[in-house]
C-alpha cells in the first residue's frame, strides 16, 4: 500500500519488451519490493546495479498494463514519480493509495494562480462517476484533493509549489496523459449504495487500522 506521498523522482533508462530499467536515488532496494512508478505499483524483479549513490533496477510490466497506463507510451530517459510501499507503522500523509490503476485521464488545462497550478483534467464518464468535489484522488501517484467538478467530464486539482517542485506534475503540460486512481473507500461507498456487498465494515476498518 501505497500514501500518494511521492518520495524522489528516478529516470527510465531502459525498456525492453515488458521490462522497465529505472534509475533511483534509493538505497537498499531489493527483488521483490513494490514501488509505485507514477502511480504503478510494480515489483522490482532485479537490481541491475549500485554506483555512486544511483540504482538501478529493473521491474517488469504486463501488457495489461502497458495497454491501461501511460506506461505504455513511456520514452527512455523520461522522469516518473516513485514512492516505496508503505512500512507497518510509518507516517500516512496522504490517503490510501493502492498503486492500481483505473485509466488514464488527459490534461485539459493548465492556469496559474498565485504560484499554485491549477490543473483541469478529463476522464471517461464511467470513471468520474466515482469523483466527488473535496474527495481523494491519485493523479501520477500523487495524492491530491478534487478542488471542483467545472464540467460533466473533468475535475481540477490545485498543486502547491512543493508538489510540482518535487514531483512530475511540475512538468506536465496540456494535453499529457496522466494516471489516475480513484479513492478506493470512494468505490467500495459506491458499490454498498449500489446493493453490492463490499465487504467494507466498521469491524473491516477496524481491523485493518483505519478508525
Amino acid at each position: 500500500m501505497f500514501t500518494g506521498i511521492i518520495q524522489s523522482s528516478g529516470r527510465v533508462s531502459g525498456i525492453k519488451k515488458e521490462r522497465l530499467l529505472i534509475e533511483t536515488e534509493f538505497k537498499d532496494v531489493e527483488a521483490g519490493e513494490s514501488i509505485s512508478v507514477s502511480g504503478v505499483c510494480l515489483t522490482v524483479s532485479e537490481v541491475i546495479s549500485i554506483k555512486k549513490g544511483i540504482t538501478v533496477f529493473a521491474a517488469e510490466v504486463s501488457p495489461e498494463t502497458f495497454g491501461k497506463t501511460n506506461l505504455g507510451s513511456i520514452s527512455r530517459g523520461e522522469r516518473v514519480n516513485l514512492e516505496r510501499a508503505l512500512k507497518a507503522g510509518g507516517r500516512f500523509g496522504g490517503h490510501i493509495v493502492t498503486g492500481h490503476i483505473d485509466g488514464t485521464g488527459r490534461i485539459r488545462s493548465i492556469k496559474n494562480q498565485s504560484g499554485f497550478r491549477l490543473v483541469e483534467i478529463t476522464l471517461p464518464e464511467w470513471m468520474f462517476r466515482n469523483i466527488v468535489q473535496k474527495g481523494s484522488i491519485a493523479v501520477d501517484g500523487v495524492s491530491l484533493t478534487v478542488a471542483d467538478l467545472p464540467s460533466p467530464d473533468s475535475f481540477t486539482v490545485s498543486v502547491i509549489p512543493h508538489t510540482a517542485e518535487v514531483t512530475m506534475l511540475g512538468r506536465r503540460k496540456q494535453g499529457d496523459e496522466v494516471n489516475i486512481e480513484l479513492d478506493i473507500l470512494g468505490k467500495y461507498a459506491q458499490k454498498a449504495v449500489a446493493g453490492e456487498k463490499s465487504g467494507i465494515t466498521e469491524a473491516f476498518l477496524k481491523e485493518k487500522g483505519f478508525i
